[in-house]
């Protein structure tokens, strides 16, 4: 049986400890704050003293902690030898860096918030060697119903950051939309309702992104029909929407970039 250790029981790491504690492995547990430590003893994990003591009793040390430096500090304390599966977002380097120093190193950055967290349901974007992957596997496999091998390492991290530029990209263009619909006596709350409800049915952004490179699309190839009527549909509501928002003195710069490079960035 594997035995997993985790460090940063915050918001997102604690509810990651808590499925762990209701698997079949083993799990041992420590953070700075003594009250998520506590919750996670009562649910069946152990909890130890240090860092140290945590890498020198498990085979998997899981770490979700705030930035680069809490990484590194994780790291320095475990020590050569250990299995360190990083679920923090990172710079680009930080794993390689890691890795240098003798650490086995898996980058396995997660994106689903507290309740893929809480459901074990999370993706998770893994970078590194196969060997790596597949001693880390047994602790992914619970945390995430989505675990993806990208890549060497650093892998998962770069993943990560494509998919969070494109999640608060979308933010962004959010709100810009909700300035609209508030200039058009619109509800944001009836609007917020309506891009959930349909970005459930249609997949969102991601709902594009089903092609294996971001190339000029053959006008033979099938998905140049298919990004075609994309395009044709985006090209005539943004317009609109930009039409609108001009009536009513918004500005809504996304929408007018958004408008002039929707065919490029499609293939087209």
């Amino acid at each position: 049986m594997t035995a997993v250790g985790f460090v940063g029981l915050g918001m997102i790491g604690k509810p990651m400890a808590l499925t762990l504690a209701r698997s079949d492995l083993d799990l041992l547990v420590y953070d700075v704050a003594p009250e998520p430590v506590a919750e996670l003893e009562a649910a069946g994990a152990q909890a130890v003293g240090s860092v140290a003591e945590l890498a020198a009793s498990v085979d998997v040390l899981c770490v979700m902690v705030r930035d680069d430096d809490q990484v590194r500090e994780v790291a320095r304390e475990a020590g050569p030898g250990t299995v360190l599966v990083i679920h923090s977002t990172v710079a680009p380097d930080t794993p390689a860096e890691l890795a240098a120093s003798g650490l086995t190193v898996v980058d396995a950055p997660v994106s689903g918030g507290p309740t893929g967290a809480a459901e074990g349901t999370l993706a998770i974007m893994v970078g590194g060697t196969d060997d790596a992957f597949a001693a880390a596997r047994p602790a992914l496999d619970v945390l995430g119903a989505k675990v993806v091998h990208a890549g060497p390492i650093g892998s998962g991290t770069r993943m990560k950051l494509a998919r969070n530029m494109m999640h608060f990209v979308s933010f962004t263009a959010a709100t810009e939309a909700m300035r609209l619909a508030e200039a058009a006596g619109l509800s944001l709350k009836d609007l917020g309702d309506v891009v959930r409800h349909t970005d459930a049915l249609t997949g969102g952004p991601g709902a594009i992104m089903l092609r294996e490179t971001t190339a000029p699309i053959d006008p033979a190839d099938f998905w140049h029909g298919v990004m075609t009527h994309v395009v044709a549909l985006g090209d005539k509501d943004l317009g609109f929407a930009i039409e609108l928002a001009d009536q009513l003195g918004v500005d809504v710069p996304l929408a007018r970039r958004a408008r002039a490079d929707l065919a490029t960035g499609l293939g087209l």
